[in-house]
């Protein structure tokens, strides 16, 4: 998933992921889309973020790449999630998409991957509500004592967030009861380089990562090297 950083007109090739997909420059194909929804645990007992739960649309992306990109999503999830405060909401935008972040207070943690047009606003009050219904689902006694990876899935019910908030516009009906949310809430909007500590590079935390495999990293190394892999129309 080769995120571009967009913040402040500064652009970077040194933090290039995965993936470059050209779908936002085909203006007449366009749609603002949702990509990934995670439900993440977070505390003081782990050592990075566990995933609870996935439910990923990787229809825009080409078969074989889908498990490379299923694995990147993953990686940047634990990667921008681990860097974020409880109580904290950032989107961390790189080359064409952005990942929502949030952690509750009580740990509860979820991202929402998103190309790089889709309102924020909305994909916060989506997670808002995914972790809120979470939690109707599974139990603080359940989830937050969790150490088995995917182990408390949605299931459809996260499949049905995906696809319901795909068009924002629709999703903007459920939204305008919170419409305080812009008021309330304030948004980090961040580059990958501002998020990762000083002197950390995306690369070397690409080669450490237990969660890609060496085709992934295979994969995100070609994709870096030639800029661009696939076009999607």
């Amino acid at each position: 998933l080769l995120l571009c950083v967009v913040a402040v007109g500064i652009e970077t090739t040194t933090t290039e992921l995965a993936l470059r997909i050209h779908t936002y420059h085909h203006h007449h194909h366009h749609t603002m889309k949702v990509v990934g929804l995670a439900v993440c645990r977070t505390g003081a007992d782990l050592n990075e973020p566990l995933p609870l739960s996935i439910n990923n649309d990787l229809s825009s992306f080409g078969y074989f790449q889908r498990p490379s990109v299923k694995e990147m999503l993953l990686f940047l999830t634990k990667t921008f999630l681990k860097r974020t405060e409880p109580g904290q909401r950032q989107s961390v935008e790189h080359e064409g998409y952005v990942v929502h972040c949030y952690v509750r207070t009580d740990g509860l943690a979820g991202t929402v991957t998103t190309d790089v047009e889709y309102p924020a606003r909305v994909a916060f009050v989506m997670l808002g509500q995914v972790l809120e219904d979470y939690t109707q689902q599974y139990g603080s006694d359940a989830w937050s004592v969790c150490t088995t990876p995917e182990s408390l899935p949605m299931g459809e019910a996260g499949d049905e967030y995906v696809t319901k908030y795909q068009n924002p516009a629709e999703a903007d009906k459920v939204t305008k009861i919170q419409n305080d949310l812009d008021e309330t809430t304030s948004i980090l909007h961040k580059t990958i380089d501002s998020v990762l500590e000083r002197g950390v590079k995306l690369d070397n935390l690409v080669d450490k990562s237990n969660d890609l495999s060496a085709q992934s990293k295979m994969f995100y190394k070609q994709a870096k090297k030639t800029n661009s892999c696939c076009v999607v129309s």
